[in-house]
């Protein structure tokens, strides 16, 4: 991608805050919504989630996961010329001893503050979904491939 779709994208995963997670529940496909904070790292999507959710639940059984994060609706842009980006990943759980935890939870917080209070709830937890790669639609007709390796470098910028 050049330097113009690349900002692009990193616009759409700055701005937009939640995303579309597609998990698996007994091998069929259930999409949920989740807020998202990006790792500091380029290491992937931090999300802060209730073991009494379903979809964490899914994730606990099957690690492989997708995020949808797309441009909002609105104006006179057709539904089909909306930025989006389709993201597989896999989903690890981290520890609560693990060094990640300060740093993901402090990305967490940093965007939504409101949050903090959760933290203290002993159900949730912080999940990294760390992409294997991506599909990029920056427009009708528009779509690019993106490895997990550009998408890390994108993340970490």
């Amino acid at each position: 991608m050049n330097a113009e779709l690349t900002e692009r994208l990193l616009r759409l995963l700055r701005e937009r805050t939640t995303a579309a997670l597609g998990t698996l529940r007994a091998g069929a496909p259930f999409v949920s919504m989740v807020p998202y904070a990006i790792a500091a790292d380029g290491s992937g999507f931090i999300i802060h989630v209730s073991t009494l959710a379903a979809h964490t639940k899914d994730m606990l059984a099957d690690a492989r996961v997708s995020l949808l994060i797309a441009e909002a609706e609105g104006g006179e842009k057709s539904p089909l010329g909306l930025m989006r980006v389709s993201v597989q990943a896999t989903a690890e759980r981290i520890a609560p001893d693990s060094l990640q935890l300060t740093e993901f939870r402090a990305a967490y917080l940093v965007r939504f503050p409101d949050a903090e209070q959760m933290f203290g709830f002993a159900d949730f937890s912080i999940f990294l979904l760390r992409p294997g790669s991506a599909r990029f639609v920056a427009g009708f007709g528009e779509a690019h491939s993106v490895s997990a390796e550009s998408l890390a470098r994108i993340l970490r910028r």
